[in-house]
């Protein structure tokens, strides 16, 4: 399902080590590589998705996150 709208998975492990900070570790990890904010959001509120999507918010403590592709490093190098 993800693939099919462009998503691509990167990682989907239950093998997360935490190295610093306080935050219980999770049951599984999911990284998932998307072409745009848009077609992850739009994957994320499809008709698709949305059984699944229920599911798991009923049954598991979930948190979702989309993080730009930008390299802040790299802009500021390019700035100075």
């Amino acid at each position: 399902m993800v693939e099919r709208r462009g998503g691509k998975y990167l990682s989907r492990t239950p093998k997360v080590e935490r190295i610093e900070g306080e935050r219980k570790p999770t049951g599984i990890f999911v990284i998932v590589e998307w072409p745009s904010k848009e077609a992850a959001v739009a994957f994320y509120e499809s008709e698709e998705y949305r059984p699944y999507r229920q599911k798991r918010i009923a049954g598991a403590r979930n948190e979702f996150f989309l993080v730009a592709g930008e390299d802040i490093a790299k802009a500021a190098q390019t700035a100075g």
